[in-house]
């Protein structure tokens, strides 16, 4: 067995009994369904995530990965009597918490931050009326049963001690609890270094992609040239609005979110596009529509115990030319002609999300924003991922204030660069987080999966001095994929090797394979400690009948065995590989979290990293960059908007922004200006008379 050194995870404060062994990790055999089968060479092409301008080769372990517990007859009569008075109490006891009347009015209001019926400390009344006596369940334990919004009867299940809250007349309240182990959402405060984000990505739903929803470009493949939701977008036409919708609301349901929770989990990262608050120009995208479906997603996390991550995921102009920056191939953020307009237009936007997400109703539930996924770090150049994101986070910080509850965590992505480049940079800013997504899947690694399931244990090291160093470090994304075969997982149009039927055919997995993926499910785990695994779901292909890309998907995995019922079985699993020594004890620094000096950078490191850059790609600097088109921040500023209830319709719902002093106004197009193709404008060659704006 291949030991590997300097190996200890973070000390938590999880209650729980689950036995963190140190017993020699071995990994079973990896043949998929027969004792015989080989284990070919694998296609691995990658058109999904990979970054070729990256300075780490692929099969380098050490380099990062690319890409929801008296007489006889007086005794008999006395010890029937007491009998039934005792199942009378136990009936008492147990209905108590699974059905909850309404209360009158606010006031009565007054049991603890942990309990599922009090109401959040902020805002100060969510406006609800009340006054009935509705007997209508508002909380409830496993085996409670109600109805949901859409009309269907639901029975709450979870084994793991979490309740689900949820009061439609004061819909601000305190949440749900994900599990006896995790933190009430609304009613206690998430504590990073002690708590453990456990979660999965909503992958597929406000942002399509072919692989997660094949379905949904089936339809179209064979006479349309689709590609991406762009493509996707021109080729339904005009019934876009239906079909779209259509897709919101039956990918992902509120049932979804009752079963995330039920798995063990208390996190979703949510991607959503920048179209979830407009489009310009010719952008088809389905403009204001996906954000109604996100203001779903609050509330059922709200009810079920679970806190977003809001992953910026489809950035204007494409941050990396892959289908799920919303159209492939060139890109055209913070690169080439347009580069600097599509990154102005950018921080308008979040700014507007942020905005939004800081209000005392929506704060608890949403507590990180990431700011780009998976921009291109070898395009792009580091000197302009590095200003966006000083640019990103100035913008996020000027609309919220620095310190500990004053607007999201900040997460910004490694580039796959590794975490360890990341020290040093913006030293002292307010609560920035640090994103990677390590995948085995795209190492071009040929290794049997017995081998494979050992190597995500390297992780734990680096993310353990990133913890110590930086700060909070996520795994946004990861699978137990070891390899890149799957229906589209490349992109439609990209063959794969006839080897990869055997791993795309799930229901022929032997026990001993789903052994050994479930070691690379835990090992990834430990390793990255909080997570994020890519993605709760993968829909059926219309044509192959079944859900392909099987290590991608979480919710098959747990029915099939090659994840994990309880996440917490893989605490301690890497300990058996790795020898201890890098260790991080939960204590961030000050400024990490929020604390002390948060929020005081060093002048030098701003200037150093001043947007927009010294240098645009692939070829923009000096006097250059003054005549590159930009937008100018003259334009009306819009807001997101608020959820409404039936129930509560006075309740104190927002407006949409919460720093009345934030008055910047939007970064638009100048008047009467000419701009290149934002889309498509790499090489374009500079306006005769220059676009640019304040």
């Amino acid at each position: 067995m291949t030991t590997m050194p300097e190996y200890q995870r973070v000390a938590v404060h999880d209650s729980h009994d689950m036995n963190s062994s140190s017993s020699v990790f071995k990994a079973p055999s990896h043949q998929p369904s027969a004792d015989t089968a080989s284990h070919a060479d694998l296609n691995t092409n990658d058109m999904y995530r990979d970054d070729y301008g990256s300075p780490y080769p692929l099969n380098d372990l050490d380099a990062p990965v690319i890409p929801p517990k008296r007489s006889r007859t007086k005794k008999i009569v006395l010890i029937s009597i007491l009998t039934l008075a005792i199942l009378a109490v136990v009936a008492i006891a147990v209905a108590v918490p699974l059905v909850l009347t309404r209360k009158k009015n606010n006031d009565s209001e007054s049991s603890s931050s942990n309990s599922p019926s009090s109401p959040t400390d902020h805002p100060s009344s969510d406006g609800g009326g009340g006054g009935g006596k509705n007997t209508v369940a508002t909380t409830g334990e496993t085996g409670s049963k109600f109805v949901l919004d859409d009309g269907t009867n639901f029975t709450y299940v979870n084994n793991f001690g979490g309740d689900w809250a949820w009061d439609p007349e004061h819909p601000f309240a305190a949440g749900g609890k994900a599990q006896s182990w995790s933190k009430r959402v609304g009613g206690e405060e998430w504590v990073w270094g002690k708590d453990m984000a456990r979660g999965v990505n909503l992958g597929g739903w406000l942002v399509t992609e072919p692989f997660i929803c094949p379905a949904l470009y089936e339809k179209y493949v064979d006479t349309n040239k689709v590609a991406d939701e762009w493509s996707l977008s021109v080729a339904m036409g005009a019934n876009l609005a239906k079909e779209m919708e259509e897709h919101y609301a039956t990918f992902i349901t509120e049932t979804d979110f009752a079963e995330i929770a039920a798995a063990g989990l208390n996190w979703v990262r949510i991607p959503i596009g920048f179209w979830a608050i407009e489009t310009i120009n010719d952008e088809p995208f389905l403009a204001e529509t996906s954000w109604k479906y996100f203001l779903k997603a609050i509330q059922w996390a709200r009810k079920y115990g679970l806190r977003i991550y809001l992953d910026l995921h489809s950035l204007p102009g494409s941050q990396n030319g892959w289908n799920h920056s919303g159209k492939g191939g060139s890109v055209n953020f913070m690169h080439g002609t347009m580069g600097i307009a599509n990154g102005q237009r950018t921080l308008t936007y979040l700014r507007i999300i942020t905005e939004f997400v800081s209000q005392d109703q929506y704060r608890d539930v949403v507590p990180i924003v990431g700011v780009v996924n998976e921009i291109l770090w070898g395009t792009v150049g580091p000197a302009a991922v590095q200003s966006y994101y000083f640019a990103a986070y100035d913008t996020i910080r000027k609309s919220t204030g620095t310190g500990a509850g004053k607007g999201p965590y900040v997460a910004i992505h490694e580039g796959f660069q590794g975490t360890s480049i990341w020290d040093g940079f913006l030293p002292g800013a307010d609560r920035l987080a640090l994103d990677q997504h390590p995948y085995l899947a795209f190492r071009n690694d040929h290794s049997p999966p017995d081998e494979m399931a050992i190597k995500p244990c390297a992780w734990a090291i680096s993310t353990n001095q990133s913890q110590k160093a930086f700060g909070v470090t996520l795994a946004g994304e990861f699978s137990a994929a070891i390899n890149d075969c799957g229906l589209w997982l490349n992109g439609i149009g990209n063959s794969k090797g006839p080897e990869c039927q055997v791993w795309d055919d799930w229901s022929s997995y032997n026990s001993t394979l789903i052994a050994s993926f479930k070691q690379v499910a835990m090992a990834s785990m430990d390793a990255l400690q909080n997570y994020f695994f890519w993605t709760w779901k993968i829909g059926n292909s219309t044509v192959l009948g079944t859900s392909s890309n099987p290590l991608w998907h979480y919710r098959l995995g747990l029915q099939q065995g090659w994840i994990p019922k309880d996440p917490r079985e893989a605490i301690g699993h890497c300990a058996s590989v790795l020898q201890s020594s890098q260790t991080f004890d939960g204590t961030f620094l000050a400024a990490a979290t929020g604390g002390a000096g948060a929020g005081n950078i060093d002048p030098i490191q701003t200037s150093l990293h001043a947007f927009p850059p010294a240098t645009i790609l692939p070829s923009f600097s000096g006097a250059q960059i003054s005549l590159l088109p930009t937008y100018t921040a003259t334009g009306a500023i819009k807001t997101l908007p608020a959820p409404t209830f039936t129930a509560a319709p006075s309740a104190m719902v927002g407006s949409g922004w919460n720093n009345a002093d934030d008055n910047v106004l939007a970064y638009v197009p100048v008047s009467g200006c000419e701009y290149p193709d934002p889309w498509n404008a790499v090489d374009a060659p500079l306006p005769a008379t220059p676009c640019t704006g304040s």
